[in-house]
């Protein structure tokens, strides 16, 4: 197994070096309330073949991936993954976009319907999309709610109801609100910190303070903002967010890098850095957060991360990584 998790980790720094600084395109209309492209156009084609996700190894009949369970998970192979399903679906909304062909839209709803028909429904915390696999890292069992999951429900769910005029799709989205109010003991997805609400990527015992999951989380909320502009609760809940991002973005600044959490449980390594491939990912999300929000500390965080995307930087903050990897026991 020791062997098997070196031979993993190392598959995926070669991936991280191969990463292209620009990695994602991104959308030109960010506003409009008719939602076309998603803020990174995902092309399905690398989305499909694992070069976006790479845990994605099968699909199932209706085209819906099916992801390999990360090297540190025993007894479980594949599981549905509502956030690959959510990134997978917008790919093929984009080449919907493209075609205009009707066999591409009736691909991209059996996606809408797999939200439909997965959504976990309780009246306190409406619907969460829950995933049915451990996280070792964060000593999380299986079955997991996620502000990443309930955004990329809601980035479908909105597109569906938009083309189809459906109802039913946007009150689906509108249910996967609650869980932002709620914190993740409770069963949502928010952590409350001392800089606000924070949308949790993985709800655990603790707060993990992922930041990519929560800029995420922002978009599916945006999206909802977007087409429900009088939609009081998620403007708020969006809004909230934002203003707890930007008080939070100074702790994630290594000085040289960037931190990919800021998780401070006793068995959590104290210093996570960013892989190469998120600290690429989070210029090009807080780019985009500044194009939504007109904040200018995104856009300060974004040029900051960028002018330290060096080589040297890379190294440095490889070997605190791989001391993190050891603490936690993925190598």
């Amino acid at each position: 197994m020791k062997l098997k998790k070196a031979l993993f980790m190392l598959d995926k720094l070669r991936r991280d070096l191969r990463t292209p600084k620009e990695r994602y395109v991104q959308a030109a209309d960010i506003h409009s309330n008719v939602l076309g492209s998603y803020y990174f156009v995902f092309d399905e084609e690398r989305v499909s073949g694992g070069k976006e996700q790479a845990l994605i190894r099968q699909f199932d009949q209706k085209g819906i991936p099916i992801n390999k369970t990360y090297v540190d998970v025993e007894g479980q192979e594949f599981v549905y993954f509502p956030i690959s399903i959510g990134q997978m679906g917008l790919a093929v909304y984009h080449t919907w976009l493209k075609t205009r062909n009707s066999e591409d839209l009736k691909r991209f709803l059996h996606f809408a319907d797999w939200f439909m028909e997965n959504a976990d429904l309780t009246p306190e915390l409406g619907a969460r999309w829950l995933t049915d696999v451990p996280l070792p890292q964060y000593k999380t069992p299986a079955g997991w709610a996620s502000a990443f999951s309930q955004a990329r429900a809601m980035n479908i769910l909105l597109r569906a109801y938009q083309e189809t005029g459906d109802h039913k799709f946007a009150h689906m989205a509108e249910k996967a609100l609650p869980a932002f109010r709620q914190t993740t003991q409770k069963g949502g997805v928010m952590s409350e910190t001392p800089w606000g609400p924070f949308y949790e990527e993985y709800a655990a015992e603790v707060p993990t303070l992922v930041l990519n999951g929560k800029i995420f989380a922002l978009f599916g909320l945006f999206d909802f903002v977007r087409v429900f502009p009088q939609h009081s609760e998620a403007r708020e809940l969006f809004q909230l967010g934002i203003d707890a991002l930007k008080k939070a973005l100074p702790a994630f600044d290594m000085g040289y890098w960037s931190r990919y959490n800021l998780c401070d449980a006793s068995w959590y390594p104290k210093l996570d850095p960013s892989t190469i491939q998120y600290q690429r990912l989070h210029i090009s999300q807080l780019e985009v957060l500044f194009r939504i929000s007109g904040e200018p500390v995104f856009s300060e965080y974004a040029a900051l991360f960028r002018r330290q995307d060096t080589m040297l930087n890379a190294i440095r903050a490889y070997g605190k990584k791989f001391q993190s990897l050891r603490k936690l026991k993925r190598l």
